[in-house]
């Protein structure tokens, strides 16, 4: 276990490099796929893209970010969220599909939880 985490503090170079690539790709996902036909993205996917474990992906981020994987990609669902719900008249349920959402009640959930907000609340404050 030691010898896990100590790998992350004496490769500084190489992991903003990983963190750069991870954001490129992260935001290639939902420029070049639209998720609403692929889904959403998952944490196999990046790390299938960087050439890196799921797992060491995340330890990777968390290390110099604080974040995992997943939060970063919940991070940026959040981030298309608003800017959808503020720059349009969609429904929820539409809006949720767009971001790759099978069930609107899952979108609603986790936006409540990453911002305090519901996303009606949301777009009428």
């Amino acid at each position: 276990q030691r010898y896990y985490s100590r790998q992350f503090i004496l490769r500084n170079e190489s992991d903003s490099s990983a963190l750069q690539g991870f954001e490129k790709v992260l935001n290639a996902f939902f420029e070049d796929r639209p998720p609403e036909i692929n889904g959403l993205p998952t944490v196999e996917y990046f790390a299938q893209k960087l050439c890196l474990s799921p797992n060491y992906l995340s330890d990777m981020l968390k290390s110099i970010t604080g974040k995992t994987a997943q939060e970063h990609i919940h991070f940026k669902l959040i981030e298309k969220a608003k800017i959808k719900l503020l720059g349009s008249n969609a429904s929820i349920a539409e809006i949720a599909f767009e971001l790759g959402f099978e069930y609107p009640q899952y979108f609603s959930r986790l936006f409540r939880k990453k911002t305090g907000f519901t996303p009606t609340e949301f777009r009428t404050n």
